[in-house]
């Protein structure tokens, strides 16, 4: 348990299976960024056999959190996901193209600071 927070045994698994069977909060900010990205709901939703943990925040303020790689028809993007072990539910907190200039080559490796 962190900060009174459950972490998911296999939080990759339990993300997809919150993302699968819609037990999904879409937080505001989300809804915010996703029209000014052009990234939509249904890329989210359709590219989860692609998700893949690239950075974890097992001690994020109110629940742990795991940036996801993911690509929908050759676009590269990362979603920031919350987890909620105990109501069996994920929050999407943002998400959004990656910038060559923080990413390395593979969009899953951040750069280092010179």
């Amino acid at each position: 348990m962190v900060s009174g927070n459950l972490l998911p045994d296999n939080p990759i698994e339990f993300i997809r299976h919150c993302v699968t069977y819609r037990r999904i909060l879409w937080t505001y900010h989300v809804n915010m960024r996703l029209k000014g990205r052009f990234i939509s709901r249904n890329m989210i939703l359709d590219s989860i056999t692609d998700y893949e943990i690239i950075e974890q925040y097992p001690k994020d303020k109110y629940l742990p959190s795991y940036l996801v790689y993911s690509r929908y028809q050759n676009r590269i993007f990362h979603v920031l996901f919350a987890v909620d072990v105990e109501d069996d539910n994920v929050r999407i907190i943002t998400a959004y193209y990656p910038s060559p200039q923080e990413w390395e080559e593979d969009f899953k490796t951040r750069r280092r600071s010179p």
